[in-house]
């Protein structure tokens, strides 16, 4: 199991104070990595952070707007200069906005994009070009299955998520031969705090899911701190360009 220790990597987390980058964040830390987690909100980070401190990890605090570049340049140098690495990057943070196409404000899509793609790309860019330096790193950029299926009321969120997939295979490509290695999981619904508004304002919406899914449920943030470790891990050395997908059989669905 030596392959798939973390043993003093160092991991930057993004989207980190809740649902899937909460998650990830702990399953790192015990997998031996020391975490930085960001999100906008520096209460749930702090709380994080106690966690990850009580069961024997390392976890050190950042708050950041995926979109300011100079924010994310700041998490870039804090971890550089505290570590003098970055071996891995969880690219999480994300949101939503359940509305039908045609009544969806353009400020609305745009605030989508902007976080859900735009901020992916900066992250990646600039946490790359330390791993590029440094001849090794490991990206992991959280996809959807809204990349390649419809979903309805989440144009802006599908367009995003399609968007992070193609990054994903074309930062993998250019840099391959630079030791950098990009890949992305790709959940379908996952109980965070995300998913239960969407739950709260549509009746009938976890049953409609849980239906349409194959193993009946929808996933637990937890559930996707595998794939992530394995990604992150010596376990996957051969694998770039690749997303995992995380559905519970969404995708082999049919009558």
């Amino acid at each position: 199991m030596e392959m798939f220790s973390l043993e003093n990597k160092v991991a930057i987390v993004t989207g980190a104070g809740r649902g899937i980058g909460r998650s990830v964040a702990i399953g790192l830390a015990e997998a031996g990595a020391k975490v930085i987690v960001c999100s906008r909100t520096e209460s749930e980070l702090v709380t994080l952070q106690q966690e990850i401190n009580a069961i024997g990890g390392e976890c050190a605090i950042v708050t950041c707007d995926v979109e300011k570049t100079e924010q994310v340049q700041h998490v870039i140098n804090f971890t550089k200069e505290k570590y003098g690495t970055i071996d891995i990057l969880i690219n999480n943070a994300g949101i939503t906005k359940k509305v039908a196409a045609k009544d969806l404000a353009l400020e609305d899509f745009e605030k989508i994009i902007s976080v859900n793609l735009t901020g992916v790309f900066l992250f990646a860019q600039l946490a790359g070009r330390v791993m590029i330096e440094q001849g090794f790193g490991s990206i992991i950029n959280v996809s959807s299955v809204a990349s390649e299926q419809g979903i309805t009321g989440s144009v802006a969120y599908a367009a995003s998520k399609g968007g992070v997939t193609m990054l994903t295979k074309t930062l993998a490509l250019e840099w391959a031969k630079l030791g950098v290695r990009v890949n992305a999981i790709a959940p379908a619904y996952v109980e965070t705090p995300l998913v239960e508004a969407v739950k709260n304002s549509r009746e009938g919406f976890e049953e409609l899911v849980n239906n349409r899914t194959p193993l009946g449920r929808m996933a637990k943030p937890q559930e996707m701190v595998g794939a992530c470790i394995f990604l992150a891990s010596e376990a996957s050395t051969y694998i770039t360009g690749e997303t995992i997908f995380l559905d519970g059989g969404w995708r082999t669905f049919g009558l």
